[in-house]
């Protein structure tokens, strides 16, 4: 009889047990998807930035004696972007992959900012409709971009916070559930970069931008 309950005992536990993995399996499972779907939408909005690039730098290189090097800073680091090849459907385990993704945006983050101040010595460039629209769009872009890569970071601490709870922490050699890297915030990333412009201020021609001060 003893041996009968002491049975049933364990059989009870092996149930329910196996219902609460089930119940954590689905749980990791829909988490996975979530970070999946998070890493698709940051995905998403780098590469809206990407596309916007080429009509940008077309629509400043229009303007009379606009500086070659920063246009060229500009096309190359979106180079090196391209060159970063990840899956945009699945988050990266690698946190190293990660780091190197960053790095390059990182890159085009500098190369476009300088590409923004410099236009500020072309007036007549920062007047046209076809700038203003191409501006807005970037700024739009890199608040985006901001927003997505904060809740890719949210869905990713969820996803490892439930991968080191019990039962579910037993469950990550057996089915292959790995940890997610973060986006690292750089200092100031917090922020996204300031890409507006006052159109009603006097510019400098580049020639007097370029000229030394004159002496008395």
């Amino acid at each position: 009889m003893k041996t009968f309950l002491r049975f049933g005992k364990v059989l009870a536990f092996a149930s329910l047990f196996s219902l609460t993995s089930c119940g954590s399996y689905n749980r990791l499972v829909t988490l996975e998807q979530t970070v999946n779907k998070k890493w698709a939408d940051v995905q998403s909005v780098y590469q809206r930035r990407a596309d916007l690039i080429p009509n940008l730098v077309q629509t400043v290189a229009g303007a009379a004696n606009f500086e070659k090097s920063t246009l060229t800073e500009v096309t190359n680091a979106r180079a090196s972007v391209g060159q970063v090849k990840l899956d945009p459907s699945k988050a990266p385990t690698d946190a190293a992959e990660l780091e190197k993704f960053q790095q390059a945006q990182g890159q085009l983050s500098t190369a476009l900012s300088r590409l923004l101040v410099v236009t500020e010595n072309y007036p007549q460039l920062r007047a046209t409709e076809a700038f203003q629209n191409l501006q807005a769009q970037l700024e739009g872009t890199e608040n985006r971009i901001s927003v997505e890569r904060n809740n890719f970071n949210a869905a990713v601490q969820e996803y490892n916070t439930a991968l080191g709870q019990f039962p579910t922490n037993m469950l990550n050699k057996m089915f292959g559930f790995k940890e997610r890297p973060f986006f690292n915030a750089a200092p100031g990333a917090d922020k996204a970069p300031e890409v507006k412009f006052d159109f009603n201020k006097p510019a400098t021609s580049p020639a007097a931008a370029a000229s030394p001060a004159a002496t008395p």
